[in-house]
């Protein structure tokens, strides 16, 4: 389209003309006009004007473009009748129009908007619109076009994200050189306290800057930096001396933005400021500790230069400027800046972990719930109830378009002739019918970097799932996971088409009140992914209440009632309150960490309202204070429950014990008290703002009674000499005191979800060369032997903060599933979790945590006492996007085989190979002698292959002569015969195939060496003679294909190393995987498999690609 057509057809708001006759979209068949929707009193009358494979253009004309939030409460509505769609909103009379388009992040739904005031100014809509036309002779589908869609209105906000931390990382290094009165006399690198007060400062101005861009701070989105220029010209004027820091910013934070009254005389200066409570801008604990703090105005004037240089939204926005940032920056920012400083064990936890666990975690959960309520609910949730009846109804509705991509019923009959002539297993010459199955997959069916062989099984997948639901084979809530289907839609939509309104009832009762926990929080990344769960489920049902309601008044009469009396900014709003004070819960061992996470949590609720300057504090709700929800301390130390409490009790006389015990109780009874008056007051939004900080004030002294009462009896029973020092090391953290209601009265958290750190316990830190083990003790643990901080975590949350029945899900090290030292934590999961899912990653090519090669497994409990596993997953940056959509599960046993650990396997053909080779009773372990007169070597680096040889590689020092290798590790046999054997069978496909299942996948262990099922004596002379041969081959072929290759060596200087190519020798392996499938009885598909096991990773042209690396 010719720019000057598109500025006219925008001008005249001729939409249907431009999406049709200049853009390739199709009239629209069915009733244009969509019915009616109606929000606070406006209605919205949206007109279909194209579509495209079912894709809808629909226009709305407006008084006023709609918010943000207004959008989002359209979008629930609006998807009933139009679930895909570019809506364009045109203010009447003008130009001035906005393009929202629905996208999926991250498998949520986000709204993506486009705004401009003329068409002069839509120069951004139109470099857009290539993305959108498609051809006269173009076909396509709705994943098609729904992709186009994405990847036209898609934000790269991790770009985006990333280069504002680069600015903002050296903006907090140069802040922090302005600021005077905080132990000056430390360095600056070192100075703890200094540098913590300028993240809390720069959080502070960031939440400012965010605020006043919708008008918050006395109506100017420039109101920081014109105060700033308005202080200073004020000095020398009689009554202005002092920096813009003392004598203006703290005035606003702590008599503006955190006092409830503001008299004229503060507005004549400082404008119209909201009331903002939350404690976001309470006198900080630094700010007590130093009472002379001064910042020197140019650490604004820098600051404020590097913020102006951004466009700050509080929702999802994108413009030419590439610079739109939203509040997501903060939580990146802020792990960062944590790893930069020291390696805490803590990894930035991007959105699709925290979504992948939080949804099969919370959803399940809230669904068992409502099953188990009442004899109806459960009836609803029988094999033919109305609940998988649904799902029966849905054909693939619920597949994720990962899996759906390239599928037609009739695909078998489409694919090129050569692929299709491999499917049928039943016939002979599998390998050589699937000769071209390692070939990259073409458009349609492909996904980026697929192969024929993982399209085949994906399509074949989905026919298996689709036959399942079809014939109603699917009826447990987890089958969700096991099949990865799309729970957070099927849920969504059960609630939005429900036709009982007791179902409605019960699941928004369940909602509000179940309680989620993380902690070790961090900024907050597992409770905003909850938070975005929970919050259109809320919407969902209040939409359902209110809709029964307005038919019969007498139903649900209590929760609309409730939700019209307690709320002044909107729905919306009092959605995000309740979630944040009834259901979110944190805790962290860095203050810092907990202050992220509030700042994050409120300008969530920020963003959904809009200044209101007829209405008392601008039409904002005051803030939640959720200082009792995200909590500082630390996880591992502290009394978790009751019992522990009196167990710990060490007294002389049982009278003392009683009467300790009848203390404590008393004590808890009156922080429970505090804290229901504290909440109910909170949730009950009161005007008398005095009366819910007396509470506060009331509730805190009753907690620091009581916690320092546990942390003397604590303290008492560690040995300590020094109480305060005991206690800065320990920081210890009390849940029964904490979180009294949850433990005691609910029995634990119904939730928990997280990534715990990954710390060594006893090993020194190369800064301070001290351990955590240094710092605090632990003592009681189980799982002391594994000896890493997250197993702890796993053990306190599972045995202590737990409620039974509850669901836990985490992302911790592959080591919980793969490593004999951690066998007593899966054991403690065996005997205090019915079933568990464990999903294994590696950190190559690609790997879930930037900068970090971390192997993870995420684990998720299940209801149903079964032990679900995958395989071990590699992907390329290209398939991240479809990582978590393309999970597949099989059902696995534990720690049941010669080897600890649950095997890292997803398919039929894997749990086969498994018992075959299990039938073998003696391993090669029985073969290994200490004499090194016949010896194997091998490097414990693996990569792509696994190395055994009898020769080591040739080194060369700078000199030209000859070192011995010093990392090799040497194995021992009896006769060269049984060494030449082990060789070939070493360097097979299917023991690197052994290796991944139950290894760690990062170094060669003689552990699973020495495992592997091989009975050499029941090998006949032929088959050993040909093992010999190949193995001869094999090495031969080795050093043939060699190559020399320079590394610099710290203490040897350059060295020039032979290494070997083993992919070049692949023909011959595969030839000794075809012995050995002779050997262990397998099919021709098993061997398939084996040949054929990981090998795009393995052999692809991808494994050159050194970014990857």
């Amino acid at each position: 389209m010719k720019k000057n057509i598109f500025i006219e057809l925008i001008k005249e708001a001729r939409f249907r003309e431009m999406f049709i006759t200049e853009m390739g979209w199709n009239n629209y068949r069915g009733q244009a006009e969509l019915p009616l929707i109606d929000i606070d009193d406006i209605q919205y009358q949206f007109v279909t004007v194209a579509e495209r494979n079912g894709f809808q253009v629909l226009t709305c004309e407006v008084d006023d473009i709609p918010t943000a939030s207004v959008c989002k409460r359209i979008d629930t509505k609006l998807r009933r009748s139009a679930n895909d769609y570019i809506a364009i909103y045109i203010k009447r009379g003008t130009e001035h129009h906005q393009w929202v388009a629905p996208v999926r992040n991250v498998d949520k739904r986000d709204l993506v908007t486009i705004e401009y005031e003329n068409a002069v100014k839509a120069d951004f809509v139109f470099s857009k619109i290539d993305g959108l036309t498609f051809g006269n002779s173009e076909h396509t589908t709705i994943v098609d076009v729904k992709e186009r869609i994405q990847g036209t209105f898609s934000v790269n906000s991790e770009k985006i994200t990333k280069d504002f931390y680069a600015g903002f990382k050296k903006e907090h290094n140069a802040f922090a050189q302005f600021i005077t009165g905080i132990d000056d006399t430390i360095e600056l690198k070192n100075n703890r306290n200094k540098q913590w007060y300028t993240s809390v400062m720069l959080n502070r101005l960031m939440f400012c800057y965010f605020i006043q861009k919708k008008g918050f701070l006395d109506g100017n989105v420039n109101y920081l930096r014109d105060k700033l220029k308005w202080c200073q010209d004020e000095k020398g004027e009689n009554r202005f001396f002092k920096s813009f820091y003392q004598g203006f910013l703290m005035q606003l934070f702590q008599d503006g933005l955190n006092s409830p009254t503001h008299n004229r005389d503060f507005e004549t200066v400082y404008g119209r400021i909201p009331y903002l409570n939350g404690g976001m801008f309470d006198c900080h604990q630094i700010e007590q500790d130093y009472q002379d703090i001064d910042i020197a105005d140019e650490a604004f004037e820098h600051l404020f230069e590097f913020f102006d240089k951004w466009r700050w939204h509080l929702d999802t926005r994108i413009s030419a400027s590439g610079k739109d940032i939203n509040p997501d920056v903060l939580g990146y920012i802020f792990e960062q800046y944590i790893n930069d400083r020291a390696q805490m064990g803590a990894y930035y936890t991007k959105e699709d972990i925290t979504e992948y666990i939080g949804r099969n975690c919370i959803l399940p959960f809230l669904m068992d719930k409502v099953k188990d309520s009442t004899q109806e609910m459960g009836s609803l949730f029988m094999p033919k109830g109305v609940v998988w009846q649904m799902l029966k109804d849905s054909g693939d509705k619920y597949f994720f378009s990962a899996v759906k991509q390239g599928y037609t019923p009739d695909w078998e009959s489409r694919i090129p002739a050569n692929i299709a002539e491999g499917i049928d297993t039943a016939k002979p010459n599998l390998l050589e019918r699937r000769k071209d199955w390692n070939n990259k997959t073409p458009e349609p069916w492909a996904l980026p970097t697929e192969i024929w062989r993982e399209t085949i099984e994906r399509l074949q997948r989905y026919e298996t799932i689709l036959e399942k639901i079809q014939k109603g084979e699917i009826s447990q809530i987890n089958d969700f996971i096991t099949y990865n289907l799309d729970i957070r839609s099927f849920v969504g939509d059960l609630l939005a088409t429900a036709d009982n309104h007791r179902f409605i009832g019960t699941f928004y009762h369940a909602l509000q009140k179940v309680t989620i926990l993380d902690p070790t929080c961090g900024s907050g990344a597992f409770l905003f992914a909850a938070m975005n769960i929970l919050e259109p489920l809320y919407e969902t049902c209040i939409d359902r209440m209110m809709e029964w309601n307005s038919q019969n008044p007498n139903l649900f009469k209590d929760e609309i009632g409730e939700i019209k009396n307690r709320y002044r900014s909107n729905i919306q709003y009092f959605i995000y309150k309740s979630i944040i004070l009834r259901n979110l819960y944190g805790v962290d061992i860095m203050q810092e960490a907990t202050e992220i996470a509030k700042l994050r949590l409120f300008l969530k609720m920020v963003a959904v309202v809009e200044v209101d300057r007829r209405v008392p504090n601008l039409g904002l709700d005051p803030l939640p204070d959720i200082d009792f929800n995200v909590r500082c301390g630390n996880t591992l130390v502290g009394y978790a429950t009751e019992d522990e409490i009196i167990k710990d009790a060490c007294f002389a006389d049982l009278f003392t014990q009683q009467e300790f015990r009848e203390k404590v109780e008393t004590e808890m009874e009156k922080v429970s008290k505090a804290y229901d008056i504290f909440r109910t007051q909170q949730l009950a939004d009161h005007d008398d703002l005095e009366s819910v900080k007396a509470a506060k004030t009331e509730l805190k002294e009753r907690l620091l009674k009581l916690t320092d009462l546990l942390d003397h009896q604590l303290f008492s029973s560690s040995g300590g000499t020094s109480f305060e020092a005991w206690k800065e090391s320990h920081q210890p953290f009390h849940w029964i005191a904490e979180y009294y209601q949850i433990i005691q009265g609910n029995g634990g958290f119904d939730v928990i979800i997280g990534n715990p750190p990954y710390v060594e316990y006893n090993k020194k830190d190369k800064v301070t060369g001290k351990s955590v083990s240094d710092i605090y003790k632990l003592n009681n643990y189980a799982t002391l032997e594994c000896g890493d901080l997250y197993a702890f975590c796993v053990e306190r949350s599972v045995l202590n903060l737990l409620k039974k029945h509850g669901k836990i899900g985490m992302i911790v090290p592959i080591s919980i599933s793969s490593t004999d030292g951690y066998k007593s934590l899966r054991t403690l999961l065996d005997k205090n979790l019915p079933g568990i899912y464990m999903s294994n990653f590696g950190v190559r090519p690609a790997k879930l945590f930037d900068g970090v090669d971390k192997r993870l497994t995420i684990i998720i409990s299940s209801n149903d006492k079964k032990y679900y596993s995958t395989k071990y997953y590699r992907w390329l940056t290209l398939e991240r996007i479809f990582l978590f959509q393309s999970i597949l599960y099989s059902e696995v046993e534990l720690d049941k085989l010669n080897i600890s650990g649950v095997p890292k396997i997803s398919i039929g053909h894997e749990l086969d190979i498994l018992n075959k080779i299990q039938k073998n009773k003696r391993t090669l372990n029985y073969y290994v002698v200490k004499r090194l007169s016949y010896a194997l070597k091998f490097t414990r680096k693996l990569q792509y292959f696994i190395q055994f040889f009898i020769d080591s590689p040739i080194i060369y020092n700078n000199k030209k002569e000859i070192v011995e290798p010093t990392e090799l590790k040497k194995l021992g046999f009896e006769t060269s015969q049984n060494r030449d054997i082990s060789i070939s069978v070493l360097n097979s496909s299917l023991f690197f195939w052994f290796f991944i299942v139950f290894s760690d996948c990062r170094n060669v262990n003689m552990r699973e060496i020495l495992c592997f099922p091989f009975d050499l004596d029941k090998i006949n002379i032929d088959v050993k003679q040909k093992l010999i041969e190949l193995a001869d081959s094999l090495l031969r072929n080795f050093k043939e294909y060699a190559v020399f290759i320079k590394r610099n060596d710290k203490k040897a200087g350059v060295l020039e190393i032979q290494s070997f190519q083993p992919r070049y020798s692949k023909l011959i392996v595969n030839e000794i995987d075809k012995v050995l499938a002779k050997h262990y009885g397998f099919t021709e598909e098993e061997l398939d498999f084996i040949i054929n096991y990981d090998i795009k990773y393995r052999m692809g042209d991808e494994l050159k690609n050194e970014e990857e690396e």
